[in-house]
């Protein structure tokens, strides 16, 4: 096995160069994080953070799990409230969503397939 087969990292200092992404198709190539399967976030998110606007159309499925606070997922017709250490929500393609941080809150975000183009610009 030889060094660039292994990374190395911190979630919160590597994640802070791409809005809190730790791997999908955004990193470098020959990057160990470059990948066009999956996206990974490690998301900090002070108490009142809420997404600038919503995600409409998106392509991938995604996965989002609460390490820590309460954290509130939004959906067309429907809110989830993550409360506890280790509450998850899974939502398809396709579905509209947007979040909202009741508290402080640390979340893991995984997204699948990674697809360039799908960024809400932050405003």
């Amino acid at each position: 096995m030889d060094s660039e087969s292994v990374y190395v990292g911190k979630a919160a200092p590597d994640a802070a160069s791409d809005r809190g992404w730790l791997l999908g198709h955004f990193k470098p190539e020959g990057d160990l994080r470059n990948s066009a399967e999956v996206e990974i976030k490690w998301g900090v998110h002070p108490k009142g953070d809420t997404r600038a606007r919503w995600t409409r159309g998106d392509q991938r499925t995604a996965l989002l799990i609460l390490v820590s606070g309460r954290f509130r997922m939004e959906f067309p017709g429907r809110d989830v409230v993550l409360a506890e250490q280790g509450d998850y929500v899974v939502w398809g393609r396709g579905v509209d969503h947007s979040w909202h941080a009741e508290e402080e809150s640390v979340t893991i975000t995984v997204r699948w397939p990674s697809i360039p183009g799908f960024a809400v610009p932050q405003t």
